[in-house]
């Protein structure tokens, strides 16, 4: 799959991903189920699944200047993980109260969402000219995931949620110490490299589409990541059959990540892009149509491969071309805050307002939502 060398620190990289992704899997399946057993209702949940994302907004970008002002990324990394584990500490203090819980998520998340964009950086930074395999060292993160995922799903069906925060605390854990394994690496900027102005990358028409795009896809996300295993609940899935359609939609990015290196040299960007959101398209409205149908919703399941999957590598590796030259660290941070941020916290709120209309509702707007973004993405090209 990936033959490792001195050079690049393969395991210890792929350590980081897979607990990183491994919290995701414990977090976005069963935070919703933990709250509604403490008796939050479906606003409450929206809100406070949100706040998670609309941190994204803003700690992407600052730990993103702070990390290139001084030139130490991991030094912000291992921060930003172990004050998010001590902060995180505090949700045992006061379970019941939705203001503390606000508190709580949003001091947390803050500092562990500096974390990744920075990562990707290094990452890549240790790849250099080996870009293309980024895939096989992010496959990991997918693995953590659908580890998690598949044995919370299991366990939580014999043993009360309740487990979940110190679930969460090991993760994060976890999380920090594989970072203090990772050492830094300063030669993603070449010297002849002129450092550019980020306004000037960002004015370009395409890098206003790809941005655009990236948000409307993670609002369309909302109800995903905020409801999906409520739904699932609600139409007589098990917990362990949550657990398990969670994992399936990771596998089928493994599987993804592993052979996307070939997809990069066969096909475009655009048209990687395009077949992405198109099947985004298609996945919300099985899910929105036919919940019931357990073969449709494993279907709609592996698609994730492309709604998530083979869409961030596209996005990646546009940014790496975009905003090459020193504004990479930028770049992804933009895109993680624009995206993930308020994408994904506007797509949390929306969901939690809908849902109580009709959950089925939720999953057709999604679909509406990638509709647009199929449209605006025709200003997206390739050249930089």
């Amino acid at each position: 799959m990936f033959s490792a060398s001195a050079s690049i620190p393969y395991w210890r990289l792929s350590s980081f991903y897979f607990f990183y992704f491994a919290l995701i899997g414990a977090w976005l399946p069963f935070w919703p189920l933990y709250l509604q057993e403490n008796g939050f209702n479906a606003a409450d949940i929206g809100y406070l699944t949100g706040i998670l994302m609309a941190t994204k907004i803003v700690a992407p970008n600052v730990w993103s200047w702070l990390a290139d002002k001084t030139g130490q990324r991991m030094s912000v990394i291992r921060g930003g993980s172990l004050i998010a584990l001590v902060i995180f500490l505090g949700i045992f203090w006061r379970l019941d109260s939705f203001w503390w819980l606000v508190i709580i998520i949003a001091g947390y998340s803050f500092f562990w969402n500096a974390v990744l964009a920075q990562f990707e950086v290094v990452t890549l930074s240790h790849l250099k000219a080996r870009y293309q395999k980024y895939g096989q060292i992010r496959v990991w993160g997918s693995i953590g995931f659908i580890i998690a995922v598949t044995t919370l799903g299991y366990s939580f069906d014999y043993f009360s949620i309740s487990w979940l925060p110190w679930v969460v605390i090991f993760l994060l854990l976890s999380i920090w110490l594989s970072s203090l394994t990772v050492t830094e690496k300063h030669e993603l900027q070449s010297s002849h490299f002129e450092r550019r102005s980020l306004w000037i990358v960002i004015k370009q028409p395409s890098v206003i589409a790809f941005l655009v795009v990236c948000f409307l896809l993670q609002v369309a996300h909302g109800p995903y990541y905020t409801f999906f295993s409520v739904y699932l609940q609600d139409h007589g899935y098990s917990r362990a059959v949550t657990g398990l359609l969670w994992s399936l939609g990771v596998f089928a990015e493994v599987v993804l990540f592993i052979v996307m290196h070939k997809l990069l040299q066969r096909f475009t960007l655009r048209q990687i892009m395009f077949a992405s959101l198109i099947l985004s398209v298609i996945r919300w409205l099985l899910l929105g149509f036919y919940v019931d149908n357990w073969l449709i919703v494993v279907i709609a399941q592996i698609m994730h491969a492309a709604t998530f999957g083979s869409y961030h590598v596209f996005a990646v590796e546009f940014i790496r071309r975009f905003f090459a030259g020193g504004l990479e660290g930028q770049g992804m941070a933009l895109y993680s805050s624009l995206s993930f941020g308020v994408g994904g916290s506007v797509g949390a709120v929306l969901s939690g307002w809908i849902w109580v209309l009709n959950p089925q509702i939720t999953f057709i707007a999604a679909a509406f939502v990638c509709v647009l973004a199929v449209v605006i993405s025709c200003w997206v090209t390739e050249e930089y």
